[in-house]
């Protein structure tokens, strides 16, 4: 059988596509496919069963994240979205990465933005660091595709992130620690 799909984003602009199959009887999922979350359901349900199993498959999928290592951390995809989803919120959609990425050999930087090909690099390090650290290190990243340096325009971008100098300090003593040789013990 055929499956219906309606594409739809969620009151946090994460896109979202419902997928309907006649085959799918009882059983709702949902899963990540190239940064866009996925539910399927039956195809009997309702728009309004409908409604209630985004609603739900899109919190189970967001506490399975905050579980294990926050939203929008798990792989290069799910940054991406999460990366969209910021520059919407926090900067009207106008940053537009190519691509959004975990890197390995970063060493002395939390990020990096390259705005000739507009692709944004994150440290793995950041994976085990709070989600909102995660975010206003994406919204700096995205604020570079908008503005070079970190001149005065530079910084009233990233102002519109509300943590942002929780997660400056924040960064600031876990680089104070790292170059100190303190570990998580």
């Amino acid at each position: 059988m055929k499956q219906a799909e309606q594409q739809r984003f969620a009151p946090d602009g994460t896109p979202v596509v419902v997928r309907r199959s006649a085959r799918r009887t009882r059983t709702v999922s949902a899963f990540w496919e190239g940064g866009t979350v996925v539910v399927a359901i039956p195809a009997r349900f309702s728009h309004a069963q409908e409604d209630e199993w985004v609603g739900k498959m899109l919190r189970k999928l967001r506490s399975k994240e905050a579980v294990g290592a926050g939203a929008g951390r798990g792989n290069d995809d799910e940054l991406a979205a999460r990366a969209q989803q910021l520059s919407r919120k926090y900067l009207g959609g106008r940053a537009v990465p190519s691509s959004v990425r975990w890197v390995s050999n970063q060493n002395s930087r939390w990020g990096s933005a390259t705005p000739a090909d507009r692709s944004i690099r994150l440290s793995d390090k950041l994976k085990g660091m709070p989600e909102w650290v995660v975010d206003y290190v994406l919204v700096h990243e995205l604020c570079h595709l908008l503005a070079a340096g970190h001149g005065p325009d530079f910084w009233a971008l990233c102002g519109a992130y509300p943590d942002m100098e929780k997660a400056k300090a924040f960064l600031s003593g876990v680089a104070y620690a790292q170059g100190r040789g303190l570990t998580e013990d």
